[in-house]
């Protein structure tokens, strides 16, 4: 495992913040056998999920940072959001800053369409999938116009006729 990720980064979770996240944590699932290999502390795999996030990178790269492998990464993402980690971490940031600063929750806007697009025709079906389309156009196709291997000829082909 590389080590590409200093200590002294600046992306880290800050202390102040991992201690209010860490009660959210859900106790480790029991393991069966209880001989397992000792699972990453939950700071670093916090650590590895919020770089993830943040940085848009895929989670095999982590292995190369030296911060948590990827998969008890992922494994420990999938946990704790099915578990509701990140929603409550978000419910409470959002509850923060409405007190200390305040959301206008008069104006709200969202982004969507509520019209057809403007070049969808008659033939365009419910979805992408199932076009109402008769397939490609005969103007594309070759084999549309009568090759059957699809490639065009320029000549004609010479016909031999034996004597």
């Amino acid at each position: 495992m590389g080590y590409m990720v200093s200590k002294d980064d600046g992306w880290r979770m800050p202390d102040w913040l991992w201690e209010r996240v860490e009660p959210l944590l859900p106790a480790p699932p029991f393991h069966p056998l209880g001989c397992h290999a000792p699972r990453v502390p939950d700071r670093d795999a916090m650590n590895a999920i919020m770089l993830v996030l943040r940085t848009g990178m895929q989670w095999n790269a982590l292995n190369a940072t030296g911060v948590c492998s990827s998969s008890s990464a992922h494994r420990r993402f999938q946990e704790w959001e099915q578990a509701g980690v990140f929603h409550e971490i978000w419910r409470q940031g959002l509850l923060e800053y409405d007190e200390a600063v305040g959301i206008d929750w008069s104006f709200l806007s969202a982004d969507g369409a509520m019209s057809k697009a403007p070049l969808g025709g008659s033939k365009t079906g419910p979805n992408p999938t199932d076009r109402a389309k008769g397939g490609r156009s005969a103007r594309s196709s070759p084999r549309l116009r009568g090759s059957r291997s699809g490639s065009i000829t320029t000549a004609r082909t010479a016909t031999t006729t034996s004597c």
